[in-house]
């Protein structure tokens, strides 16, 4: 075999390496992009269970007048807010879910209630659920600026056109006397 012969086979084959590497990325990113699809839509469930379940509550008649003002405005604003406005919206329903249960004697007012047990067990699911959703969803968009930083991503257009992956950022700590309940 004459040796121009040899160095187009090593040079074929090095380009399918490279083609098939370039490939295999693309793949993982694209995957990547779903996760954080799927991950946005449970992130979206869980917002939109906490809101609804905050709004119920603040309509049962089980809290203070005050306080079902302030958790129903906050539930309200959140599940209407533009994506621009979501996470401020979603922050200050946790800040209002904070204030009104930032006492253990709020939630076992709530609990002494008709059907209030079940309500604070639905509330203190939901408000359990928005950090780890918004941390699995975090979690991959991370994984996915991290592959698309990369040069041979960058310089192959590997992401094709879909947008830069952005957190979830937003205050989702929950009140603290319905933690305590709920751990009890």
């Amino acid at each position: 075999m004459p040796p121009v012969t040899a160095t187009l086979i090593w040079i074929v084959v090095g380009l399918v390496a490279i083609g098939l590497y370039l490939s295999w990325t693309a793949g993982r990113l694209d995957r990547l992009h779903a996760r954080i699809d799927a991950a946005r839509a449970a992130l979206d469930a869980q917002l939109l269970r906490r809101a609804s379940v905050a709004q119920e509550l603040a309509t049962s008649g089980v809290l203070d007048p005050a306080a079902s003002i302030v958790l129903y405005e906050a539930a309200h604003e959140a599940r209407q807010a533009e994506e621009d406005q979501r996470e401020v919206a979603e922050s200050e329903l946790s800040q209002a879910l904070r204030a009104v249960f930032g006492e253990a004697q709020q939630v076992d007012a709530v609990r002494e209630a008709p059907g209030g047990e079940e309500a604070a067990h639905e509330l203190a699911q939901a408000v359990r659920r928005v950090p780890m959703a918004r941390r699995f969803h975090n979690d991959a968009v991370r994984a996915a600026r991290a592959l698309r930083r990369h040069r041979k991503v960058r310089w192959f257009r590997l992401a094709g056109h879909a947008p830069f992956p952005m957190a979830f950022e937003m205050d989702d700590e929950p009140p603290a006397a319905l933690a305590e309940r709920q751990a009890a």
